[in-house]
């Protein structure tokens, strides 16, 4: 995701074809790619039935997505029908699955309560820079256990987890 600095507000939607116009991946290639990265780690190869039972799809659906994914020089596929990575893909799904780790770690941080869900509806949206940026401040919080211990002093101080997120139900004009 490319850093849109002209302060000009836009849609997510908006954001993503400005996005897809720049050869990114859409957010469902990224979860395919970023599951093949984790399926060939374990075996070195993965195919359509593993993958689409991984992400609970169709094994059409898989098998159009990993096609998309070949055709884009992330993945290979085989006579022998075996999904493999080629070296883009393998850099890519790495750095995939070191975003979902960072964001995911995170959300557990701060106490979140599904942080596995939450995680696949975030990182999708968060560029390489925001990513560094949050795995230093998980690096901080390991590097530094009192802050980590002020930090979460504070989340008890607070009730953190105890009420409604502020001012949402309010927002809403109390629907």
């Amino acid at each position: 995701m490319k850093n849109h600095k002209d302060d000009k507000f836009r849609t997510v939607r908006g954001y993503q074809l400005i996005n897809r116009q720049e050869n990114q991946l859409t957010s469902a290639m990224e979860d395919y790619l970023e599951m093949a990265c984790r399926l060939c780690i374990q075996e070195g190869y993965t195919r359509i039935g593993k993958l689409s039972e991984s992400l609970h799809v169709r094994p059409s659906s898989a098998s159009k997505m990993v096609a998309r994914l070949v055709n884009q020089g992330f993945l290979s596929y085989d006579h022998y029908e075996s999904i493999r990575l080629t070296d883009q893909g393998k850099r890519m799904g790495e750095y995939l699955i070191e975003r979902h780790n960072a964001v995911e770690q995170f959300l557990k941080l701060i106490g979140n309560d599904n942080p596995l869900e939450e995680t696949e509806l975030i990182e999708h949206s968060l560029n390489p820079d925001t990513v560094y940026r949050l795995k230093t401040l998980l690096e901080f919080f390991q590097w530094d256990k009192m802050a980590l211990k002020h930090f979460q002093n504070f989340q008890e101080m607070r009730g953190a987890g105890e009420a409604e997120p502020a001012s949402y139900p309010s927002a809403l004009g109390g629907i």
